[in-house]
């Protein structure tokens, strides 16, 4: 149980900080306050603890420290991969991405069309994949970067990212992968899958908002996104978020050594409560694929229901969850990515998903599917 009267099923939105890791903090807003660029040792002092954490990051995905670049949060990330992809790429105006991706990436693809730039979204398949054979066919000779997210936010569907940056090599264009969703809850290895960028959100995985890094791989061009004094090794400007950068670099250890639990306990929690539920609550469907997804993610559909109205009931019972369904200008649009999935629009705005985190218990579960029934069946007599 989250909080006093909390169950919470939205850890893909955002987790609980770690105990561990807001100790770890603590002393960089009282005592080690100093400017880690400074050149005194109370600097100094600070500067070390910073290098400490970034090689802490930097492993919980097999990279070397020098290529971690710390930013603000996984947006400013996916926007500084692609900004860099582009402008040292000046000769090419296209960057190739999927349907299903995350705002930060759609927004920001729209915002670049504005500019003369060229944004081609791939199509998925009903179970969420893609077609590799079409990836590869839609990589042109000015194709700057093709940027596809690891694991979708909503479907939990994992995409086989070494397969497609390899493809992505072959035809000449740099890979960039928004691995938001992943970290903490399957091994990374940017050896192995040879991504040339990959974007990571701290709050995600136990530690604050606010703090997120970029990988870039020895060699692959950047240029910086933010814009300022040297910090970063000259890669982004803007004097370093010491607290926030000491608490990633702790909840990367602790992800480490939690990530066997995320893939049996929390795993066994989720499969438990989906499959509880697609038996017991009658004309209701997963969304997405059944096995390449992540451990702790499920994504239903309650035929003939209102997602937003079970949203809130559920929330008067101190249920957390949430729907792929955003709010524009008053009215409920279908999620991006059902859609994309070719969910028609009532599914897709029937659809609730609830992704689980280490915290979640059996007894968080046991109160979801004792309340969870006699919602839906609430909301189905007065329809």
């Amino acid at each position: 149980m989250a909080g006093d009267n909390i169950y919470y099923f939205d850890n893909n939105a955002t987790t609980r900080i770690a105990e561990e890791v807001i100790e770890s903090m603590m002393p960089f807003f009282t005592d080690l306050w100093g400017n880690a660029s400074a050149a005194y040792r109370f600097g100094t002092d600070v500067s070390r603890s910073i290098r400490y954490a970034r090689a802490k990051v930097a492993e919980l995905v097999a990279a070397e420290p020098e290529e971690i670049i710390f930013t603000s949060c996984g947006t400013e990330s996916n926007n500084a991969a692609w900004q860099g992809a582009l402008f040292t790429q000046p000769g090419k105006k296209h960057i190739l991405t999927t349907a299903v991706e995350h705002s930060a990436n759609m927004k920001f693809g729209d915002h670049l069309k504005k500019r003369g730039y060229e944004v081609t979204s791939l199509p998925v398949e009903s179970d969420g994949s893609i077609d590799l054979h079409l990836l590869e066919k839609s990589i042109r000779p000015d194709t700057a970067l093709v940027s596809i997210m690891w694991a979708n936010n909503e479907t939990g569907v994992v995409l086989p990212i070494e397969e497609i940056a390899a493809i992505a090599r072959s035809r000449g264009a740099l890979f960039h992968t928004d691995a938001v969703q992943v970290a903490g809850k399957m091994n990374i290895d940017v050896r192995l899958t040879r991504v040339d960028y990959l974007s990571l959100s701290a709050h995600k995985l136990h530690a604050p908002k606010g703090i997120g890094c970029l990988f870039v791989r020895k060699g692959a061009p950047f240029t910086p996104y933010v814009v300022g004094g040297g910090q970063e090794r000259g890669c982004r400007g803007g004097t370093e978020n010491v607290p926030y950068i000491v608490g990633f670099g702790r909840a990367a250890e602790l992800a480490m050594a939690s990530i066997t639990e995320e893939n049996t306990r929390v795993r066994d929690l989720r499969d438990r409560m989906e499959n509880t539920i697609l038996d017991t609550i009658p004309r209701t469907s997963r969304n997405g694929a059944r096995a390449s997804r992540l451990p702790n993610t499920s994504n239903l559909a309650f035929h003939g229901v209102e997602a937003e109205a079970l949203l809130l009931m559920l929330d008067r019972a101190g249920i957390c969850a949430a729907t792929g369904s955003a709010c524009k200008t008053g009215s409920i649009e279908p999620s991006h990515v059902l859609t994309a999935m070719g969910l028609r629009s009532d599914l897709a705005k029937a659809s609730m998903r609830l992704s689980l985190g280490i915290y979640n218990t059996h007894e968080d579960v046991d109160f979801l599917l004792e309340k969870l029934p006699e919602i839906i069946s609430k909301l189905r007599d007065e329809e």
